[in-house]
């Protein structure tokens, strides 16, 4: 029986989305270098060193859960720039979850997460008929927060307590989500925000 996500590669221009493998481990380790984007304490981008377990730990999500990760791909340099997944996947209701996305200090702020969020969605929305997409951060991720509103999403809640972080802080989570009636204007927003 075939999963509800399957191995998929999205291709824009400035991105590509392509299966996350172990043979990325290496580029992903560079691409979190950039930044050192590990020292941000209310997200999970794991030390260069400890990038092999990171994959791993997508690969296990994707056999186990039904999730699928990607690497981010710069189509200028051809350099992977970064990581993001689809999952807490619910195929019965027909929604998933995008996150556990990462971007070298370079590229943020620019056209990458909002050509790969265009990307996820659509093939969400038209490939896969979800009736909603969720997104979710720390509530100290402000910039993530800014982020995720300016793709469109609307604010649904924030779970107290939701997660215990590696150095034991409890994370209260701000939940966002897109659902199906509301993917035609926030497509020609995304588009629009790529054409500026």
């Amino acid at each position: 029986m075939p999963r509800f996500v399957e191995p998929v590669t999205l291709r824009g221009e400035h991105a590509m989305l392509e299966p996350m493998g172990r043979e990325h481990a290496g580029a992903l380790a560079e691409a979190a270098r950039d930044g050192e984007l590990w020292r941000l304490w209310y997200t999970s981008v794991p030390v260069p060193e400890a990038m092999g377990a990171y994959v791993e730990t997508a690969l296990a999500m994707r056999e186990e859960k039904g999730a699928m990760p990607f690497v981010v791909r710069e189509r200028a340099s051809g350099a992977v720039v970064g990581s993001t997944r689809m999952f807490n996947v619910e195929a019965a209701h027909r929604r998933l979850e995008i996150g556990h996305t990462w971007y070298a200090k370079r590229v943020q702020r620019t056209g990458v997460n909002t050509e790969c969020k265009l990307m996820l969605l659509t093939h969400a929305f038209e490939a896969l008929a979800c009736i909603a997409v969720e997104f979710r951060t720390s509530t100290f991720n402000l910039p993530s927060q800014r982020a995720i509103e300016r793709l469109g999403a609307k604010r649904d809640g924030v779970l107290r307590n939701h997660m215990i972080l590696p150095d034991g802080t409890l994370r209260d989570t701000v939940v966002y989500s897109v659902i199906a009636p509301e993917w035609p204007a926030v497509r020609r927003h995304l588009r629009f925000l790529l054409e500026r």
